[in-house]
Parts: structure tokens; C-alpha cells; sequence
């Protein structure tokens, strides 16, 4: 009786143990889970996308005006875009002690082309105080003076280009027949190749 009281006991210890020896694997294993330090996120770098580069705004050209008549230094210049008329007199030298601005819109805006005359005092029949494009009288195409159709106080607005001289060519191509290039004006007497250089984004043998 003994001796099944004692295999009982030792049975009993036995199982005991293998249930401690479970619960302490389960329990190290759950305390091996929890206490394992985690795998850190990987950082992620971003770049910036590069900011596209603006393209450049492109600078206005320059607009051409033909300054003439009662002015100190009457010749073509190259003013900004926007510019006016006085503009286009500072340019110039300013006017005459001759000159009449009574006739003339100094606010006026200019374009590409485009003539400004500054009639004398006293004058009579002078040329539109800006001419070209829409604005020009029949000697004028788009701002050109038409040596085939201008009468001579337009052709005199050129510079260079006296009243005798301007006389000249209305008498040669009266005479001879419209000019066919406008290299050709440099047959009319007084008129050379200094003058012509002058004269020739000025002028124009078209329509």
C-alpha cells in the first residue's frame, strides 16, 4: 500500500514538473516575443523635384522712327517700345527755334515705322505730324515714303533731302518712269551713296 502511495507521489511530482516546465517555455517564449526589440521602419529620403527654370521672357525689339522737319538732328532712331512722340523729339535734339509742337499730340504712342514731322511756323500744307501704316497719306506705305508716288514735301520730310533735290526726283520719274528698285533714286542728281544709305530703310518703290 506503501509503495502505490509512493508511485502516486512520484507521478504526481513528475507531472508537476512537466507542467512547469511547459508554462516556463510558454511563458519564456512570450517574454522572448514581447521583449525581442522591433525591426526600426526604414527611413525613407525623398529628393525634392528640381523647380523647373522659367523660360526667359524675350526682350522687345527696338521701334523705328523717322524723326524730320523742324528738328535739330532729323535722322531714324531706335527708341524703346512705348515710346511717344516726345520721345522720339528728345531723341531728335528737340525742335527748331522754327518749330510749331502747337500742331503736334506729344503723347501720342509710337509704332514700328512710323514718321514724326515737326511742320514749321507759318507752314503751310505740312505733312501729317505722325505718319506710317494707317495713318500714312499716299506717299507712304507702312511707314515708307514711296519715292514713285510722293509728292515733294514728302519726299522733302527724308533726310538729306532739300526741296531741289526732292524737286529732282519727282522730275526723273516723271521723265524717265517709276523707279524700279529703289537703288534707282541714286540716279537722280544729288543723290549718292552716303545720301542713299540714308535714305534706303526709308523708302520704298511698291504700291
Amino acid at each position: 500500500m506503501e509503495e502505490t502511495t509512493s508511485q502516486g507521489t512520484a507521478r504526481y511530482r513528475r507531472g508537476h514538473i512537466i507542467l512547469y516546465s511547459v508554462l516556463s517555455l510558454i511563458i519564456g517564449g512570450l517574454v522572448g516575443y514581447f521583449t525581442h526589440p522591433q525591426a526600426s521602419p526604414p527611413i525613407v529620403v525623398s529628393t525634392p523635384l528640381p523647380t523647373p527654370t522659367p523660360p526667359p521672357t524675350p526682350t522687345p525689339a527696338p521701334i523705328r522712327v523717322h524723326v524730320s522737319g523742324a528738328v535739330c538732328q532729323p535722322a531714324v532712331y531706335e527708341l524703346p517700345p512705348g515710346s511717344i512722340v516726345q520721345d522720339a523729339l528728345d531723341a531728335a535734339g528737340g525742335p527748331t527755334a522754327e518749330g510749331n509742337l502747337d500742331r503736334i499730340n506729344l503723347a501720342l504712342a509710337l509704332q514700328d515705322h512710323q514718321q514724326v514731322y515737326v511742320p514749321c511756323q507759318g507752314e503751310t500744307n505740312p505733312l501729317p505730324p505722325v505718319s506710317g501704316g494707317a495713318a500714312g497719306g499716299e506717299g507712304t506705305a507702312g511707314g515708307l515714303i514711296n519715292v514713285n508716288t510722293a509728292t515733294a514735301a514728302e519726299l522733302e520730310a527724308l533726310p538729306r533731302v532739300g526741296p531741289k533735290t526732292a524737286q529732282r526726283i519727282v522730275d526723273h520719274r516723271e521723265a524717265n518712269g517709276p523707279f524700279g528698285a529703289i537703288e534707282d533714286i541714286q540716279d537722280v542728281s544729288g543723290i549718292g551713296p552716303a545720301t542713299f544709305d540714308g535714305l534706303k530703310d526709308l523708302i520704298t518703290v511698291g504700291p
